[in-house]
C-alpha cells in the first residue's frame, strides 16, 4: 500500500473508533472510555500485518462488530472492549494472561470463551457441526456475552461475504440459518434474526433472493400509500387523545415470505400480509399498559379487529422479554393488516433484545423481569446441555426446537401463569413443574376435563396433573412430549429402566446357560451377541429380561455351540469373529419393523421411489389408490402437496425395535364368583406383572364369572406367565388366550 492509502486507512480507523463512541446506546464512563481506547489499541496493534479477503486492514472486523455490539444490540463497555479483542488471542501473539493483565477476569474470560467457539474444528460433516453447536454452548456457563459477541461476529461476517469462494459462502451461510439466527431469535434480538436470515437465503438460495428483493421493491409504493392512507384513517382520533406516537411500517423480512410461500404452497402475490403497521407511542411507565389499549380501542373504533388473532404480550410478556399488542384488523381494501403496538421502551427491548432494558432501570437496584427470565432461559439451557445423552445433531434438532418455537401461555391450578412452546402437551407441562411430576404422571385435567397425554395445549387452559406412586414414563411418552426437557428426562428413564431389566436378564441368562454346562463369560457373551445379531452384551441380556430370547432360543445356541465338528473348524481355521460394540454401555434399538397409527399395527407397504426411506428415518404412511400404503420420508419434495391435498389418506408411521414391541392379546377368564375377585385379577395384572390393560369387561350370572380382559404385553413368554399366576387366584377355573 502507498503512504497515501495508508494514511486515508488510518483516518477512516480513526472516524470509526468515534462513531463507535458516539453511537453506543449506553452512557459511557471516563473509565468506560478507557478501557474501550485500550482494547482498540491492542486490537490495532495486534492485527496491524493482517487483511481480509477483500484488502482492508483485518482490524476493521472487530471495529464492526463493536458497533454492532454498541449500537445493535446494547451492550455494556466490557461488552465493546472484549469485541475488539475477539480475535486477538486466536490470531496473534497476544495470550490470555496478556489480556487478563490489561484488562481483568471479565474481558480474558469472555475472550477465552469466544476463542473456545473458533478454535473449534471447522468441518463439512454436519454431525460435527452439530457437536461443535454442543460445546460452544457449554462456553456460555460463565457468560452470556460470549455468544451475544459471536452472534455480532456472525452478522458482521455474513454482511462482507461477497469476497468469499461460493462454497464456503454456502457453508456459513447454511450454519447461520441451522445455528445463529434460531439463538439470536431466542436471545431476544429480533433485527439482527431477521437480517441473519435474510442474508443466508441471499448465499444459499440467491435466485429466490433476488426475485422477491425485486418484487418487494416493486411493490413498495403501494405499501407506503396503503400505510399513509391507514394512518389518515386514525390520526384525527389518536391526536384528539393528545398521544404522543409514530405510525410506520414493518416489511415482512425476505425469509419469512419465503417461508410462508413454501409452507402453504403460493406465490409471492398470494402472501398478503407483506408488512405490519407499527404504531409507536411515548409514555411513562405507569401509563404504558393504559395507553395501549386505549390505542387499541381507537383502531378497533375504525377497523372491526379478527377476536382470535389478538396477542397480548403487554401482561405477559414473552421469556424473551418481548412486550406488545398485536391485532389484525379488517383494514382498508378489505385486506386483514396486523397492528403492532408498543411503547419506546417495548420497541427498543424487541429491536435490541435483553440488553436493551438496562438503559430504563440505571440508578435501580431491584431485578428486572428481563433479569429473570435470561435467568431462567440460561437455566433452562444449562439442563438441556447437562441431561443430554442422546448424539449430537439430535440433540441440536431438540434444542432448535425449543429456540423457535412460538410460546402459549396455560395456568396452573393455583393460577400461576406458566410459558411452554407451541404445540406443548400435558407431558411437557409436568415435567416443566418438577421432573420428580413428570416421571409419576399419570394424568391430567385441562380446564376440569380429563384428556389424554398427547392433548395440545391451547393458551389460556388451566392444567392439572394426576400424579401417582406406580406410574412411570413408557415409550409411548416420547410420541406425546415435544419440549426438550421433558424428552431427555424421559429417554433417561427409559434408559435406566432397561438396565434394570438387563441386569435381571444376565442373572436368568447365567443361570440358563448353567444348566446347559456352559459358563457365562466374555468368550460365550461375545458369541452369543454376534449368534442372535446384536451390537452390545446389554442388548443381549435386556432381550434375554424381557423374555425375547426364550428358553429355545438359548438352547438352539448351546446345541449349536456344542457341536464338535463346527467347533473344531471354527477354531482351526480361522479365528472366531468379534462383536464390534460388545462392550458398549448402552441397549441399541433395531429398526427393523414399520407400524403404523396409534395401535402400531403391522401392516404391508412400499417404500416411495421418491426419497427412498431407510429404517429410522421418520416417515409417514399414504394410501394409495390401487398400490396400497406407500411409506413416505418426513421430509420427501412431495410430503408437503400430499400433506395439505390428501390430509384425509395419510397414517402416522414409525419404525420400531421389534423384539421390543408390545403386543396385544385377548384372555378369557371363567370360574366362581367371590367377593373381590376382580380386585384380585386386576391387582395381580398391573401392581405384580406390570403389564397394561386396554379394555375389560367382567358379567356374573348365577354365581359364575365370565370376564374379557386385552392385555398389552412383550411377547409369548409374557403372556404364558401372566396367564399362569392368574390361574393361581382363588376362584379362577380357566384362563385362555382368544
Amino acid at each position: 500500500m502507498t503512504a497515501v492509502e495508508l494514511e486515508e486507512e488510518n483516518k477512516e480507523l480513526t472516524r470509526q473508533y468515534k462513531e463507535l463512541l458516539r453511537i453506543s446506546y449506553r452512557t459511557l464512563s471516563d473509565d468506560d472510555k478507557k478501557m474501550i481506547r485500550k482494547a482498540f489499541e491492542v486490537a490495532v496493534d495486534a492485527h496491524k500485518d493482517q487483511r481480509r479477503k477483500s484488502g482492508e486492514a483485518y482490524v476493521f472486523h472487530p471495529l464492526a462488530v463493536a458497533r454492532i455490539v454498541a449500537s445493535e444490540i446494547g451492550m455494556d463497555a466490557t461488552s465493546i472492549a472484549a469485541a475488539l479483542l475477539h480475535d486477538v488471542v486466536e490470531d496473534t501473539s497476544y495470550t490470555l494472561d496478556d489480556l487478563e493483565d490489561l484488562f481483568g477476569p471479565t474481558v480474558a474470560r469472555i475472550v477465552d470463551g469466544l476463542t473456545k467457539i473458533s478454535n473449534l474444528k471447522k468441518h463439512r460433516d454436519v454431525s460435527l457441526q452439530a457437536e461443535n453447536f454442543r460445546k460452544m454452548l457449554l462456553t456460555i456457563n460463565d457468560d452470556v456475552r460470549v455468544i451475544i459477541i459471536k452472534i455480532a461476529d456472525r452478522l458482521h461476517n455474513m454482511q462482507t461475504m461477497d469476497s468469499m469462494r461460493q462454497d464456503k459462502q454456502v457453508k456459513i451461510a447454511s450454519e447461520t440459518l441451522y445455528i445463529y439466527a434460531p439463538l439470536a431469535h431466542r436471545i431476544g434480538l429480533y433485527n439482527i434474526k431477521t437480517e441473519l436470515e435474510d442474508l443466508g437465503l441471499k448465499y444459499t438460495e440467491p435466485e429466490v433472493f433476488k426475485d422477491i428483493s425485486r418484487k418487494m421493491k416493486e411493490t413498495k409504493e403501494q405499501q407506503d400509500q396503503y400505510i399513509e392512507e391507514f394512518t389518515n384513517a386514525v390520526k384525527q382520533s389518536l391526536d384528539k387523545e393528545a398521544l404522543d406516537y409514530d405510525i410506520k411500517g414493518r416489511p415482512k423480512s425476505i425469509y419469512s415470505i419465503r417461508r410462508k410461500m413454501l409452507k402453504q404452497n403460493i406465490p409471492f402475490d398470494q402472501v398478503y400480509d407483506k408488512f405490519a403497521i407499527r404504531i409507536i407511542y411515548k409514555s411513562t411507565p405507569e401509563n404504558e399498559k393504559f395507553l395501549a389499549w386505549k390505542i387499541y380501542s381507537i383502531i378497533t373504533d375504525h377497523f372491526r379487529p379478527n377476536p382470535t388473532r389478538l396477542r397480548d404480550w403487554i401482561s405477559s410478556p414473552k421469556s424473551t422479554g418481548y412486550e406488545a399488542l398485536h391485532i389484525t384488523v379488517m383494514g382498508l381494501k378489505g385486506r386483514w393488516v396486523e397492528v403492532q403496538i408498543r411503547s419506546d421502551r417495548m420497541n427498543e427491548i424487541a429491536e435490541k433484545g435483553y440488553a436493551a432494558h438496562y438503559k430504563y432501570k440505571q440508578g435501580t437496584t431491584e431485578e428486572s423481569e428481563e433479569d429473570r427470565t435470561l435467568d431462567q432461559w440460561l437455566n433452562r439451557l444449562q439442563e438441556a446441555l447437562e441431561g443430554n445423552e442422546t448424539n449430537a445433531i439430535e440433540f441440536v434438532e431438540q434444542f432448535k426446537l425449543n429456540l423457535y418455537n412460538k410460546e402459549i401461555f396455560v395456568f396452573t391450578p393455583q393460577g400461576d401463569l406458566k410459558s411452554l412452546p407451541k404445540a406443548a402437551t400435558p407431558l411437557d407441562f409436568a415435567f416443566s413443574i418438577h421432573t420428580e411430576i413428570g416421571m409419576h404422571t399419570r394424568g391430567a385435567r385441562v380446564n376440569g376435563k380429563l384428556v389424554p397425554l398427547s392433548h395440545e395445549l391451547k393458551s389460556g387452559d388451566q392444567v392439572e396433573i394426576i400424579t401417582s406412586e406406580h406410574a412411570r414414563p413408557n415409550n409411548n411418552w416420547l410420541d406425546y412430549a415435544t419440549t426438550a426437557r421433558a424428552r431427555a428426562k424421559i429417554k433417561s428413564s427409559l434408559k435406566d429402566e432397561k438396565k434394570t431389566i438387563a441386569e435381571d436378564g444376565k442373572v436368568i441368562l447365567t443361570r440358563k446357560l448353567r444348566s446347559q454346562k456352559i459358563t457365562l463369560d466374555e468368550g460365550v457373551i461375545n458369541e452369543m451377541v454376534i449368534y442372535f445379531k446384536l451390537k452390545t452384551s446389554l442388548d443381549l441380556f435386556y432381550r434375554v429380561g424381557i423374555g425375547t430370547i426364550d428358553n429355545k432360543m438359548i438352547k438352539d445356541y448351546a446345541a449349536s455351540r456344542s457341536n464338535a465338528f463346527v467347533s473344531f473348524f471354527k477354531n482351526k481355521i480361522r479365528k472366531p469373529p468379534v462383536a464390534e460394540h460388545v462392550d458398549k454401555d448402552e441397549i441399541t434399538d433395531k429398526y427393523d419393523l414399520l407400524v403404523f397409527g396409534r395401535d402400531e399395527q403391522k401392516l404391508d407397504y412400499t417404500l416411495a421411489p421418491c426419497c427412498n426411506p431407510i429404517p429410522g428415518d421418520k416417515v409417514f404412511g399414504f394410501t394409495t389408490v390401487s398400490e396400497g400404503i406407500r411409506v413416505h420420508k418426513q421430509n420427501c419434495p412431495n410430503a408437503l402437496s400430499l400433506q395439505s391435498n390428501y390430509a384425509y389418506r395419510i397414517i402416522p408411521a414409525k419404525w420400531i425395535d421389534s423384539s421390543a414391541q408390545d403386543f396385544q392379546a385377548e384372555l378369557e377368564l371363567t370360574g366362581i364368583d367371590t367377593l373381590g375377585l376382580v380386585n384380585h385379577v386386576t391387582r395381580e395384572i398391573s401392581e405384580h406383572m406390570h403389564v397394561n390393560m386396554r379394555n375389560l369387561n367382567f358379567t356374573t350370572n348365577d354365581g359364575v364369572f365370565n370376564g374379557k380382559i386385552t392385555v398389552i404385553v412383550k411377547n409369548k413368554e409374557h403372556l404364558r406367565r401372566l396367564i399362569e399366576n392368574l390361574k393361581k387366584i382363588n376362584g379362577i377355573d380357566k384362563v385362555i388366550r382368544l
